[in-house]
């Protein structure tokens, strides 16, 4: 999809659902897998209950998936808002420093602008926007789907702070 910006020599490029799907499971990857990693060591363990884990697999093997799923490991009411709130720190930094981008988006040459100016979001922005994944994930991440479906390829986070992902020039 294409749209002219305020420049009539410009042409605006959005990111589509796979492009911002596949920057996101990139930046699993690169920071929030080791935030995890961090957070469960700092906590000395208490992240993750691993206690179950070996009986949750031994149900599922036996075939008594619903006692399997009561044995799997449960992440700490304490420490999940850490590992939360770190999360949210360094994708606020990322798009702050690179312009709108994680660094899955600036491998795949996409960042996050304002949807009117196209310029660099603003803070109030960038919080409203990342607050927004919460909407986005209920029920079932269907704010998220909502990229396959916009004209402008944007998600419910999106709209409520007012941005869109766009290609780098």
């Amino acid at each position: 999809m294409e749209k002219k910006s305020n420049n009539p020599k410009s042409t605006v490029h959005y990111a589509g659902f796979w492009s911002r799907f596949i920057a996101t499971w990139i930046d699993m990857i690169l920071f929030v897998a080791p935030l995890g990693f961090l957070v469960y060591l700092i906590s000395g363990g208490a992240l993750l209950d691993f206690s179950d884990f070996s009986t949750s697999v031994r149900e599922a093997e036996q075939g008594n998936t619903l006692l399997a799923l009561q044995h799997i490991p449960r992440i700490s009411g304490k420490w999940e808002p850490v590992l939360e709130l770190l999360i949210a720190v360094i994708t606020i930094v990322f798009w702050k420093r690179w312009s709108g981008a994680t660094p899955g988006k600036r491998l795949l040459g996409i960042h996050v602008v304002d949807a009117e100016s196209l310029a660099e979001m603003t803070n109030k922005q960038a919080i409203i926007r990342y607050i927004g994944y919460i909407a986005s994930s209920i029920p079932l991440g269907l704010g998220f789907f909502m990229v396959a479906f916009h004209k402008e390829k944007r998600a419910l986070h999106d709209l409520l702070a007012d941005t869109v992902v766009i290609y780098k020039k």
